[in-house]
């Protein structure tokens, strides 16, 4: 079988009830949860969360609890990976065996099932471990600079300061929309980031890291702009 897991525990210190907020209309981790449903690729979607709250609103909107998520593993210093990894081991407890599994970030609200859909079939065809939502770096990465103890920057990657520009490779970073995993391999491994990972590349504009209350209101106007645009 394959299932969606969709971790939402309930703290979050920057943005209060970040994973249940409302985003355009309606709980940001509706769009998730929809998403993953309207792939058709799912058994079960299922939201591991330790809050009553969000366990309520994510039933309203198609998902399934059918656990709470221990304390052990509610805390902001726990590592995804051993949510995913509880979320299949409940599953295989129960003798429903897990083949597939499809890590869906809780605050994606630009996420499309299109592109759940393109990991899967990726996932099948190459036999990799894991594919993932990437975005290529809107500048090159490898002109990147750091910033010393002494407040002063310095080039990341010194030896590229005289290359140009179009000779440098493109770089990718984490979208954070989806990791499909090959779930034996990935509880081998116990790490999301396996030797054998293939990217789905997003467009930019479909992709924001939402930390802060700032980052939420730029995400905000990026999504209206992007609805009357027809990009959503």
């Amino acid at each position: 079988m394959n299932i969606a897991v969709i971790p939402a525990r309930g703290g979050s210190s920057r943005i209060p009830k970040k994973n249940i907020k409302d985003f355009a209309g309606k709980p940001i981790i509706a769009y998730s949860i929809e998403a993953a449903v309207d792939s058709g690729l799912f058994d079960e979607v299922i939201v591991s969360t330790d809050s009553d709250e969000i366990a309520q609103i994510s039933r309203n909107f198609g998902a399934s609890v059918p656990f709470m998520r221990p304390a052990e593993l509610s805390d902001n210093s726990v590592n995804v990976a051993d949510v995913i990894k509880h979320a299949i081991a409940w599953f295989e407890n129960q003798g429903r065996q897990v083949s597939n599994s499809c890590c869906i970030v809780a605050t994606a609200p630009f996420i499309k099932s299109k592109y759940i859909v393109d990991g899967f079939n990726l996932m099948q065809e190459h036999c990799v471990d894991t594919v993932m939502s990437v975005a290529k770096y809107p500048h090159p990465v490898f002109r990147a600079f750091r910033k010393d103890d002494a407040g002063r920057i310095e080039l990341l990657w010194p030896e590229y300061e005289f290359t140009h520009s179009n000779k440098l490779c493109e770089a990718y970073h984490d979208a954070a929309h989806f990791y499909w995993l090959n779930v034996k391999k990935f509880m081998q491994s116990g790490s999301i980031f396996a030797k054998q990972i293939m990217p789905i590349i997003l467009p930019e504009y479909l992709v924001v890291d939402i930390d802060t209350s700032e980052d939420w209101d730029r995400a905000e106007i990026m999504y209206e702009v992007c609805k009357k645009r027809g990009l959503l």
